[in-house]
Protein backbone atom coordinates (compact mmCIF):
# COMPACT_ATOMS: atom_id res chain seq x y z
CA UNK A 1 0.00 0.00 0.00
CA UNK A 2 1.20 3.33 -1.01
CA UNK A 3 2.35 5.21 2.14
CA UNK A 4 2.50 2.20 4.51
CA UNK A 5 6.04 1.36 6.00
CA UNK A 6 6.79 -2.20 4.46
CA UNK A 7 7.85 -3.65 7.65
CA UNK A 8 5.03 -4.86 9.85
CA UNK A 9 7.67 -4.53 13.36
CA UNK A 10 8.24 -1.39 12.25
CA UNK A 11 4.37 -0.47 12.48
CA UNK A 12 3.77 -1.92 15.77
CA UNK A 13 7.03 -0.12 17.24
CA UNK A 14 5.69 3.32 15.98
CA UNK A 15 2.22 2.44 17.33
CA UNK A 16 4.01 1.37 20.40
CA UNK A 17 5.89 4.54 21.10
CA UNK A 18 3.16 7.06 20.47
CA UNK A 19 1.13 5.12 22.66
CA UNK A 20 3.79 5.12 25.24
CA UNK A 21 3.72 9.14 24.53
CA UNK A 22 0.61 10.31 24.08
CA UNK A 23 -0.15 8.28 27.89
CA UNK A 24 1.44 10.69 29.63
CA UNK A 25 -0.75 12.95 31.63
CA UNK A 26 1.13 16.20 32.11
CA UNK A 27 0.62 16.72 27.76
CA UNK A 28 -2.86 17.64 27.99
CA UNK A 29 -4.69 16.39 31.42
CA UNK A 30 -2.78 18.55 33.73
CA UNK A 31 -2.64 21.50 31.54
CA UNK A 32 -6.13 21.79 31.31
CA UNK A 33 -6.57 21.31 35.17
CA UNK A 34 -4.10 24.02 35.81
CA UNK A 35 -5.65 26.38 33.41
CA UNK A 36 -9.03 25.81 34.56
CA UNK A 37 -8.73 26.20 38.29
CA UNK A 38 -9.77 22.25 39.07
CA UNK A 39 -6.20 21.22 40.90
CA UNK A 40 -7.89 20.19 44.40
CA UNK A 41 -8.38 16.98 45.32
CA UNK A 42 -11.93 16.74 45.05
CA UNK A 43 -12.31 17.93 41.74
CA UNK A 44 -9.42 15.76 40.40
CA UNK A 45 -10.85 12.41 41.53
CA UNK A 46 -14.15 13.99 39.68
CA UNK A 47 -11.81 14.11 36.65
CA UNK A 48 -10.64 10.18 36.83
CA UNK A 49 -14.03 8.72 35.91
CA UNK A 50 -13.28 6.36 32.32
CA UNK A 51 -16.27 8.01 30.27
CA UNK A 52 -18.23 5.27 28.78
CA UNK A 53 -17.61 6.72 25.02
CA UNK A 54 -14.42 4.69 25.33
CA UNK A 55 -14.18 0.81 25.24
CA UNK A 56 -13.36 -1.40 28.35
CA UNK A 57 -10.24 -3.40 28.84
CA UNK A 58 -11.92 -6.40 28.92
CA UNK A 59 -13.98 -5.72 25.44
CA UNK A 60 -10.89 -4.63 23.52
CA UNK A 61 -8.92 -7.34 25.01
CA UNK A 62 -11.53 -10.00 23.71
CA UNK A 63 -11.75 -8.71 20.17
CA UNK A 64 -9.26 -10.47 17.87
CA UNK A 65 -6.74 -8.61 16.38
CA UNK A 66 -8.26 -6.93 13.28
CA UNK A 67 -11.54 -6.11 15.42
CA UNK A 68 -8.83 -4.48 17.88
CA UNK A 69 -7.67 -2.32 15.31
CA UNK A 70 -10.85 -1.19 14.08
CA UNK A 71 -12.31 -0.42 17.32
CA UNK A 72 -9.07 1.65 18.18
CA UNK A 73 -8.85 3.52 15.04
CA UNK A 74 -13.06 4.29 15.31
CA UNK A 75 -12.51 5.67 18.64
CA UNK A 76 -9.44 7.82 17.82
CA UNK A 77 -10.95 9.34 14.74
CA UNK A 78 -14.35 10.32 17.22
CA UNK A 79 -11.52 11.67 19.69
CA UNK A 80 -10.10 13.73 17.26
CA UNK A 81 -13.31 15.35 16.49
CA UNK A 82 -14.10 15.68 20.14
CA UNK A 83 -11.13 17.82 20.51
CA UNK A 84 -11.09 19.49 17.83
CA UNK A 85 -14.43 20.94 19.75
CA UNK A 86 -12.45 21.70 22.64
CA UNK A 87 -9.54 23.80 20.92
CA UNK A 88 -12.59 25.68 19.32
CA UNK A 89 -13.95 26.17 23.09
CA UNK A 90 -10.37 27.79 24.32
CA UNK A 91 -10.21 31.32 24.41
CA UNK A 92 -6.69 30.62 22.73
CA UNK A 93 -4.39 28.18 21.02
CA UNK A 94 -1.98 29.16 23.28
CA UNK A 95 -4.37 28.17 26.16
CA UNK A 96 -3.61 24.71 25.79
CA UNK A 97 -0.57 24.16 22.98
CA UNK A 98 -0.06 20.72 23.37
CA UNK A 99 -3.92 19.88 22.15
CA UNK A 100 -2.57 20.55 18.45
CA UNK A 101 0.17 17.96 18.51
CA UNK A 102 -1.94 15.60 19.84
CA UNK A 103 -4.47 15.68 17.31
CA UNK A 104 -1.43 15.74 14.96
CA UNK A 105 -0.32 12.46 16.96
CA UNK A 106 -3.82 10.93 16.83
CA UNK A 107 -3.76 11.27 12.87
CA UNK A 108 -0.20 9.40 12.85
CA UNK A 109 -2.00 6.46 14.81
CA UNK A 110 -4.57 6.41 12.54
CA UNK A 111 -2.93 6.03 9.83
CA UNK A 112 -0.31 3.13 11.01
CA UNK A 113 -3.86 1.29 12.42
CA UNK A 114 -4.57 1.60 9.08
CA UNK A 115 -1.23 0.01 7.32
CA UNK A 116 -0.72 -2.69 9.90
CA UNK A 117 -4.65 -3.46 8.95
CA UNK A 118 -3.70 -4.02 5.64
CA UNK A 119 -0.79 -6.27 6.71
CA UNK A 120 -3.35 -8.35 8.32
CA UNK A 121 -5.39 -8.86 5.51
CA UNK A 122 -8.49 -6.84 7.01
CA UNK A 123 -8.17 -2.97 5.48
CA UNK A 124 -10.08 -0.27 7.11
CA UNK A 125 -12.16 2.13 4.90
CA UNK A 126 -10.00 5.05 5.48
CA UNK A 127 -6.52 6.40 6.54
CA UNK A 128 -7.21 9.64 7.57
CA UNK A 129 -9.74 10.70 9.96
CA UNK A 130 -13.52 12.54 9.38
CA UNK A 131 -13.62 16.52 9.86
CA UNK A 132 -17.31 15.81 10.93
CA UNK A 133 -19.12 12.63 12.24
CA UNK A 134 -20.59 11.70 15.55
CA UNK A 135 -18.42 13.06 18.39
CA UNK A 136 -17.65 12.20 21.85
CA UNK A 137 -20.49 12.58 23.78
CA UNK A 138 -18.75 14.08 26.34
CA UNK A 139 -17.58 17.31 24.56
CA UNK A 140 -18.71 20.50 25.66
CA UNK A 141 -21.29 22.70 24.12
CA UNK A 142 -22.28 26.37 24.81
CA UNK A 143 -25.68 25.13 26.53
CA UNK A 144 -24.14 23.51 29.35
CA UNK A 145 -22.80 25.36 32.39
CA UNK A 146 -19.67 26.24 32.87
CA UNK A 147 -18.36 24.07 35.09
CA UNK A 148 -20.07 21.23 34.00
CA UNK A 149 -18.26 21.55 31.10
CA UNK A 150 -14.89 21.96 32.49
CA UNK A 151 -15.52 18.78 34.08
CA UNK A 152 -16.60 17.10 30.67
CA UNK A 153 -13.73 18.29 29.25
CA UNK A 154 -11.61 16.55 31.67
CA UNK A 155 -12.90 13.48 31.93
CA UNK A 156 -12.49 13.38 28.38
CA UNK A 157 -8.54 14.28 29.00
CA UNK A 158 -8.47 11.80 31.64
CA UNK A 159 -10.14 9.41 29.92
CA UNK A 160 -7.93 9.90 26.28
CA UNK A 161 -4.84 9.22 28.55
CA UNK A 162 -6.08 6.24 30.15
CA UNK A 163 -7.35 4.73 26.67
CA UNK A 164 -3.85 5.14 24.90
CA UNK A 165 -2.43 3.45 27.69
CA UNK A 166 -4.23 0.61 27.61
CA UNK A 167 -4.05 0.59 23.83
CA UNK A 168 0.04 0.52 24.23
CA UNK A 169 -0.05 -2.31 26.95
CA UNK A 170 -2.17 -4.47 24.07
CA UNK A 171 0.55 -4.00 21.27
CA UNK A 172 3.72 -4.09 23.30
CA UNK A 173 1.93 -7.53 23.69
CA UNK A 174 1.84 -8.25 20.47
CA UNK A 175 4.09 -10.82 18.35
CA UNK A 176 6.49 -8.70 15.61
CA UNK A 177 5.35 -11.67 13.08
CA UNK A 178 2.13 -10.63 11.67
CA UNK A 179 1.21 -14.32 11.08
CA UNK A 180 0.96 -15.28 14.72
CA UNK A 181 -3.03 -15.50 15.06
CA UNK A 182 -2.80 -15.69 18.97
CA UNK A 183 -4.86 -12.83 20.77
CA UNK A 184 -3.61 -10.16 23.35
CA UNK A 185 -2.30 -11.75 26.68
CA UNK A 186 -2.45 -15.93 26.17
CA UNK A 187 -1.84 -17.85 29.23
CA UNK A 188 1.01 -19.73 29.24
CA UNK A 189 2.62 -22.28 31.68
CA UNK A 190 6.13 -20.88 32.91
CA UNK A 191 8.46 -23.79 34.49
CA UNK A 192 11.31 -22.98 36.68
CA UNK A 193 14.32 -23.19 35.02
CA UNK A 194 15.62 -26.15 35.20
CA UNK A 195 12.47 -27.64 35.60
CA UNK A 196 11.98 -30.71 32.97
CA UNK A 197 8.68 -31.80 31.51
CA UNK A 198 7.19 -34.89 32.72
CA UNK A 199 6.18 -37.18 30.64
CA UNK A 200 2.75 -38.90 31.37
CA UNK A 201 3.60 -42.32 33.43
CA UNK A 202 2.73 -45.64 31.98
CA UNK A 203 2.55 -47.31 35.32
CA UNK A 204 -0.93 -48.88 35.66
CA UNK A 205 -1.54 -49.07 32.28
CA UNK A 206 -2.14 -52.99 31.04
CA UNK A 207 -0.12 -54.62 28.72
CA UNK A 208 -2.00 -56.00 25.62
CA UNK A 209 -1.77 -59.85 24.95
CA UNK A 210 -1.24 -60.72 21.60
CA UNK A 211 -3.44 -63.05 20.15
CA UNK A 212 -1.63 -66.50 19.83
CA UNK A 213 -1.65 -68.59 17.00
CA UNK A 214 -3.91 -72.77 17.57
CA UNK A 215 -1.69 -75.36 17.74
Amino acid sequence: MRGCSRSYAQLLSQLQNQANMEENPNLLLEPYIHLQDLDTDILRNSCMVYPSVFPSEDALRALSKPGFLHAVHATLGRLWNSLTALQKQLLQDQDLPRLTITKHNIQGMRNNIHCLAWWLGSPLETSEPTQGGSRVSLTPTPALDVFWSKMKSCRLLWGYHHFIGLVGRVFREWEDNPNRSRRHSPLRLVLPKGTRKIRPSRRGQRPVRRAQRPR
